[in-house]
């Protein structure tokens, strides 16, 4: 009689566990389903950038003709920040890494031709221009959202594959960590501002 309860007991335990895990493997399925869609619209957006930069340079060209250096750098930058996409299943430290240094390397080309832009008054009032910058300012902001609601999702995905029980078969099952952005390289120092 007791063998028999025993049986029971484990075959209750295993129905039990094996509950409890799908329950949370359906979770972490949806997570990670999050953390990919997050991103998704961090790429849309930089996408969107990019998208907007022909059009500027060639306004931008109109005024400021020797400013042909400036122009190929953008170009350049551009061409390197758009050729790096990153597929969800090869999101991991070392690509965006990559990804992350070309983008600043295109926000640092972009910081550079807006710039330029300031030693020519008649582009500043064009209104292309500024439909452009506008334009420009805006997708910039979007991709800070998008960047912030993609650090969001995956801390909540990070932190539930490192919660017991979860963190027992999480790896079995290919559930492992996913980058965060790091912060600018000297993005912890305030900026010298002198007058």
């Amino acid at each position: 009689m007791k063998s028999i309860h025993r049986i029971i007991l484990i075959a209750v335990a295993i129905v039990m566990t094996a509950g409890l895990s799908s329950c949370n493997y359906n979770s972490l399925v949806e997570k990670q389903q999050g953390v990919d869609q997050a991103w998704a619209e961090v790429e849309n957006q930089y996408q969107r950038r990019a998208d907007l930069i022909p059009n500027l340079v060639a306004t931008v060209k109109g005024y400021a003709t020797h400013e042909e250096e400036t122009f190929q750098k953008v170009t350049e930058a551009r061409a390197k920040a758009t050729s790096i996409t990153i597929d969800p299943t090869n999101l991991n430290e070392e690509t965006l890494a990559k990804f992350q240094e070309a983008q600043n390397e295109l926000s640092g080309a972009l910081k550079s031709l807006l710039a330029v832009t300031e030693a020519y008054p008649d582009l500043k009032a064009n209104e292309n221009f500024r439909d452009l910058q506008v334009q420009l300012e805006g997708t910039e902001n979007r991709v800070t959202t998008a960047r912030s609601r993609y650090t969001e999702t995956v801390a909540d995905y990070n932190s539930s594959i490192k919660k017991f029980p979860t963190v027992i078969y999480a790896g079995w099952f290919g559930f492992d960590a996913k980058p965060q952005f790091k912060a600018d390289a000297g993005a912890s120092q305030a900026p010298k501002v002198e007058f």
